[in-house]
């Protein structure tokens, strides 16, 4: 159930994406993701007063401050590479983060990695560089190519550690405390640089961005159910399947095209996804 759970809510991470790139390109990365965050915590109130949530204080607030930093660090960068390139190769490049954070997992909390999971995540990876290579197939990419490539590795490299502090969060919180405290803290770290670089959005963003923030926070919810439930390398392989999503999206709403490179690497994916299922139910943790 965490393995299905966690394939769920990324693919509503991915139709997310699909919005928060149309908002991005309108308004500016930043000015998307200060939204997203405010109405996403105006969203998560009620529901977190309702279930007699508590503010977190000491360590628990410290990790909670950590993975906001962190998260949307990862997002910001993540959105202004959105608007640079079509979204299945900026999925397919964050794909290495998966990979980064089964290790970190072993690290810094000291899960053990199955052979299972690195087989499934070196699928995924030989995907992500036959897709990947194709844009360099007729030499270096333009500027605005590179500096979209640059934002998203970063960003991958921020996803990477995020995933870890996911697990290490649900572990000591519910969900909806680990939702509300994604949105409100990542949406105050943004305020301060509001006069400076915030856009008011039109109508029609505006109720992307509500949308957009109703799905991120139903999947921050049920990332932090799953992650509570299995192990990080178990549930890390499931991102790859976001790639399909983004194909999916990307053409739906923007008509980006899809090459035959593209399309095996994404047949890749989905066999790293399938290896990785686990053939029996997770390790529970009580939360």
């Amino acid at each position: 159930m965490p393995f299905l759970v966690t394939a769920a809510a990324v693919a509503l991470f991915s139709l997310m994406d699909a919005l928060m790139k149309h908002a991005s390109i309108a308004v500016g990365a930043y000015s998307a993701l200060l939204f997203r965050s405010a109405i996403g915590a105006a969203i998560m109130v009620p529901l977190w007063r309702l279930r007699g949530g508590t503010w977190p204080a000491g360590h628990a607030l410290r990790l909670h401050a950590l993975r906001a930093v962190v998260g949307g660090g990862m997002a910001l960068l993540f959105f202004h590479a959105l608007t640079l390139l079509p979204m299945a190769e900026a999925i397919a490049l964050s794909f290495i983060s998966p990979l980064l954070a089964l290790y970190l997992a072993a690290v810094m909390l000291g899960e053990r990695i199955g052979g299972k999971a690195v087989l499934a995540s070196l699928l995924g990876l030989a995907g992500v560089v036959l897709i990947s290579a194709m844009r360099f197939e007729r030499g270096l990419p333009d500027s605005q190519s590179a500096e979209g490539i640059a934002a998203v590795l970063a960003s991958a490299g921020l996803y990477a550690w995020n995933l870890v502090l996911q697990r290490r969060i649900a572990q000591i919180a519910p969900p909806a405390d680990i939702a509300l405290s994604q949105h409100a803290i990542t949406a105050l770290i943004l305020l301060l640089f509001a006069p400076w670089h915030a856009v008011m959005p039109e109508a029609r963003e505006l109720a992307l961005l509500v949308l957009a923030a109703a799905l991120a926070t139903v999947s921050l919810m049920l990332m932090a159910w799953s992650y509570a439930r299995a192990e990080t390398q178990v549930l890390v392989p499931v991102e790859y399947s976001g790639f399909l999503w983004a194909v999916l999206f990307g053409w739906l709403f923007f008509r980006e095209n899809v090459a035959v490179s593209t399309l095996l690497g994404g047949a890749l994916i989905v066999v790293g996804c399938w290896i990785a299922a686990p053939q029996r139910e997770p390790e529970q943790v009580a939360v």
